[in-house]
């Protein structure tokens, strides 16, 4: 289909763009930004006036649950990333059965493919059954289409492993997707070692248990040559080693969550489950920091880490409960909320949810040319809408955001050049 979105402010990072553009979408492709072709015509026009379009965003990690068992499925998840504006989703290993063989990845391709709302691609797992040990047949991950490797949550079992696994990676040019964590650190904590633990009474996760493990990978990472990306920091001290690291022209690079960037470990006072994380809510300093990081480039993405689950997995008490936020649905309004707080300018939080986390995989999505494929994010900035968890498209309705009000609402999404999402009566945002 061809169609046209008139009469908005058209932002794209990746090609130096900020200016009202038309832009103008035939097949799956953008085919030209400003004026129509001559001979073009539009079977379908959208008027942005008094809206933001932008390229789709790209989730660099998220947990989708499918296969596995339960209501939350690819289904649900794309729907919810569909109405979040994004258009390219980096699915984690960790589903039920793993994703450590080709046929895994197949399905979950296949499966996206039928469901035409989202892009799913996939980080393979690092290790067989995410079990830290064997390593996991990367040649023939990479021949199906795994775009990373990641051992998900799960800690690899010694120094020795993750050399191995960095070694077989970088031979294949595959990136390694590490989150930072000595297990032995974090011996069972659930929140930050702080004030706030301390007085809940609940067991607490050093900042070290990140900051040692960050030293860790990093020196294997230079030792190997692997392209080494950490996902989701959650202290000063790890962003600080990063920018070190990266100004020794070390290839790492990293993300951070969402939440991360606007909750700190004072936000899990009364004991809400919706703020159990891992890692966990950090200090203040620590939030700062990430911010900064950020705003710098340091940390050049900003993902949703969604970790969807049902009703029964926060219901625990605190210690009990699963760590995560089901983020699809916020990722764009927290971003956003970066601009209103005076972080980042419109043009860097669009770079740090779009062409960033393309680029640190190579991705060619993330951007808006004439060739690009037609994913588009359109959003109506200046009207207000306050998150309800009963609205969420997602099937994991655990997040910390009930009754926050936003500024920004997602208007139209579209994928290949197909409206997968479009806010109206039956669709209320």
């Amino acid at each position: 289909m061809n169609i046209s979105i008139l009469n908005g402010r058209l932002i794209d990072p990746a090609n130096g763009i900020d200016d009202f553009l038309d832009l103008h979408i035939q097949g799956q492709q953008v085919l030209a930004v400003g004026t129509a072709p001559e001979g073009f015509e539009a079977q379908e026009t959208i008027d942005a006036s008094g809206c933001i379009v932008c390229p789709g965003l790209v989730d660099i990690a998220a947990s989708l649950r499918d296969p596995g068992p339960g209501r939350i499925d690819l289904a649900s998840e794309t729907a919810a990333a569909a109405r979040g504006g994004i258009t390219t989703l980096v699915c984690t290993p960790d589903t039920q059965p793993v994703i450590d063989t080709p046929a895994v990845i197949e399905l979950i391709h296949r499966t996206a493919r039928k469901l035409r709302r989202t892009r799913v691609l996939v980080a393979a797992a690092l290790t067989q059954e995410l079990d830290g040990q064997q390593l996991a047949n990367m040649a023939a991950l990479a021949r199906a289409g795994a775009v990373a490797l990641s051992n998900a949550r799960r800690p690899l079992a010694n120094t020795l492993v993750e050399r191995r696994a960095l070694e077989y990676a970088a031979t294949f040019g595959l990136t390694v997707m590490l989150r930072p964590e000595d297990p032995h650190l974090r011996a069972g904590g659930c929140a930050h070692e702080g004030a706030v633990a301390t007085r809940l009474g609940l067991p607490g996760i050093p900042s070290c248990a990140e900051t040692v493990a960050v030293a860790r990978d990093l020196a294997l990472a230079e030792h190997t040559g692997a392209r080494v990306h950490f996902h989701a920091l959650s202290t000063a001290g790890a962003a600080g080693q990063l920018r070190e690291a990266q100004a020794a022209k070390l290839a790492v690079s990293a993300d951070v969550a969402a939440h991360q960037l606007h909750l700190t470990e004072m936000d899990i006072e009364g004991f809400d489950a919706n703020c159990h994380v891992s890692p966990p809510l950090r200090t203040l300093a620590d939030r700062e920091a990430l911010r900064q990081a950020v705003a710098d480039g340091t940390i050049a993405a900003i993902c949703s880490d969604h970790q969807p689950h049902e009703l029964d997995a926060k219901e625990a008490p605190f210690p009990e409960t699963a760590p995560g936020i089901s983020g699809l649905e916020t990722l764009l309004a927290l971003t956003l909320r970066l601009v209103d707080e005076g972080v980042l300018s419109l043009t860097e939080a669009i770079a740090r949810v779009t062409c960033g986390p393309a680029d640190l995989l190579g991705l060619p999505y993330g951007r808006l040319g004439a060739g690009s494929p037609a994913d588009v994010c359109i959003f109506e900035p200046d009207t207000p809408w306050t998150l309800r968890r009963s609205a969420l498209y997602s099937e994991g309705r655990n997040t910390p955001f009930e009754g926050w009000e936003f500024e920004d609402q997602v208007t139209h999404t579209l994928f290949n050049g197909r409206v997968v999402y479009r806010r109206d009566a039956r669709n209320p945002a």
